[in-house]
C-alpha cells in the first residue's frame, strides 16, 4: 500500500528524517550526516509515498522493493524504516553501538525490510536486477528501487550490470543516483568524471531523466514517468546538495564530517524550528 500524505506533510517528514540523522550521528561526532541530510528528500518520496509497502508485512510478496546500494548511508535509512514504522524510532539511539544491529553498513540482520546486504559498493544493483527479472517471470507487479551513489558508479560491475538491465528490458527497475558531487576521494569530477553520465545510461538502455534530488514533487513525477515507460528500465539523476536543510551545512563537500556538538546541537536547532 502507498500512503496518501501531501507534498506539506511529505516535507515535513524529510525534516524529522534530517533531524534524526543529526540526533543519532551527534554522539560519536562523525559520519555520514551530510550524505544523510542531502537525501532525505530521495528517501521520503520513495519510502512516504511512491513505493508499495506494509510496515506490518515486511515479507509481503507483492511489496516494492528498495535497495540502497551504498549501505554505509545508513543514518538517513534507518531513520526512513523507523518513522515508516519499520521498528520503534527509539531504537536510532543505538545507531553504531556495540551489538546494534543499526550498524554502520546496513545488513539484513537488521529484518527482512533490508532487501539485500550492500556493504561492497557495486553490489546492490546486480542483486536488484536479479529480483526484478524473477518477478517478471512469476508475472509479479512489483517495482524495483535502487539507490545508488555517484562514486559508486565508479565500480565495473554498475555498469556490467546496467548492461543486462537495458538488454532486459526491465520495466520494473528503477535506478536512482544520490548525485551528491563527492566521493571518498573527493570531488567527483577531479577523481573519475562520469560524465556524460545521461548519455551514457541511454546508451545502455535506459529512460533517463535529470531531476532536483532535493525538491519531492519532481521526485514524485520523476517515479510517475517511470512506472508509465514500458521496454526500458528507468535512470533518475537525483542532484543533491550535501548538509540540504541545514544552513551553516549546506554545499560542505566531506564523505565524512567531523560534527563537534555545538554543531550538533545548532543544526538540531535550525531543523526542529522548521517542524
Amino acid at each position: 500500500m502507498r500512503s496518501d500524505h501531501n507534498l506539506k506533510d511529505l516535507e515535513d517528514i524529510a525534516t524529522k528524517l534530517r533531524l534524526h540523522v543529526v540526533n543519532m550521528v551527534a554522539p560519536s561526532g562523525q559520519g555520514y550526516v551530510q550524505q544523510g541530510l542531502g537525501a532525505a528528500d530521495i528517501f521520503t518520496s520513495l519510502y512516504f509515498a511512491e513505493a508499495k509497502m506494509d510496515p506490518k508485512n515486511p515479507t509481503w510478496a507483492d511489496r516494492d522493493r528498495i535497495f540502497l546500494t551504498t549501505a554505509h548511508n545508513t543514518a538517513i535509512f534507518y531513520a526512513t524504516l523507523g518513522e515508516r514504522g519499520f521498528f520503534d524510532t527509539e531504537r536510532l539511539s543505538t545507531y553504531v553501538t556495540d551489538g546494534s544491529e543499526l550498524e554502520i553498513n546496513s545488513s539484513e540482520r537488521l529484518g527482512p525490510f533490508v532487501e539485500a546486504t550492500c556493504g561492497s559498493l557495486g553490489q546492490g544493483l546486480s542483486v536488484a536486477i536479479g529480483c526484478a527479472i524473477a518477478a517478471k517471470r512469476q508475472g509479479r507487479t512489483s517495482r524495483f528501487y535502487v539507490i545508488i551513489g555517484d562514486g559508486e558508479m565508479q565500480e565495473g560491475q554498475v555498469w556490467e550490470a546496467a548492461m543486462l538491465a537495458g538488454a532486459k528490458g526491465l520495466d520494473n527497475l528503477c535506478l536512482i543516483v544520490d548525485y551528491n558531487f563527492v566521493q571518498s576521494e573527493g570531488a567527483m569530477d577531479k577523481v573519475m568524471s562520469l560524465e556524460p553520465l545521461m548519455d551514457k545510461m541511454a546508451s545502455f538502455g535506459f529512460a533517463c531523466q535529470e531531476v532536483d534530488g532535493n525538491d519531492i514533487g519532481t521526485l514524485l513525477n520523476a517515479y510517475d514517468i517511470a512506472r508509465q515507460t514500458k521496454g526500458k528500465p528507468s535512470f533518475i539523476k537525483a542532484n543533491t546538495i550535501m548538509g540540504k536543510g541545514v544552513a551553516s551545512l549546506e554545499g560542505l563537500m566531506f564523505h565524512q564530517l567531523r560534527f563537534p556538538q555545538e554543531v550538533a546541537d545548532s543544526a538540531r536547532a535550525e531543523l526542529e524550528a522548521q517542524l
